[in-house]
This record gives C-alpha cells, sequence and structure tokens, in this order.
C-alpha cells in the first residue's frame, strides 16, 4: 500500500516507512533468530524463531500489521 495519508498537523506521511522503520533487522542470537517490533515509545516487544524463514515471514506480517495501524491512528486523529 503506498498511501500518502495526512497527519492532524497537515503533515504527510508514508505509513509504508514508517511501519517498516518500527520493526528491526532479523538477527542470529546463539540458535535463534530475533527480530524487535517498537510499537510505542515505552513498549518494545521481542521475537525469536528457531528457523530463519519462519522469522522473515513473520517480520513481513509485523509490518503489514502496523502499516494499518498508522494509517488507522493517523485517520482517527484528522477526525477527533
Amino acid at each position: 500500500m503506498n498511501n500518502i495519508v495526512e497527519t492532524s498537523f497537515g503533515t504527510k506521511i508514508l505509513p509504508a516507512r514508517i511501519a517498516a522503520s518500527s520493526v528491526s533487522q532479523v538477527k542470529k542470537k546463539g540458535a535463534f533468530y530475533c527480530f524487535s517490533v517498537r510499537m510505542s515509545a515505552d513498549d518494545i516487544r521481542e521475537y525469536s524463531f528457531s528457523n530463519k524463514d519462519r522469522a522473515l515471514n513473520m517480520r513481513k506480517v509485523f509490518i503489514g500489521h502496523l502499516e494499518q495501524k498508522v494509517i488507522v491512528d493517523a485517520r482517527k486523529v484528522v477526525r477527533g
């Protein structure tokens, strides 16, 4: 989705870039492949997988979900 969303401040944002920057790259830590997701300023979650393909697929899923969250939150602020 390449929708450009306008915030209440009049700033235009690209949700895909914001979502991608909120999820770290997959890194190998010991026997696991890990990445972290920054949900908000004080809510950072780390996920671990034993398979690299699963970790990469879940990272893509999280980016998609965060993109939708950014769109919904931006529209709430504009309307509310």
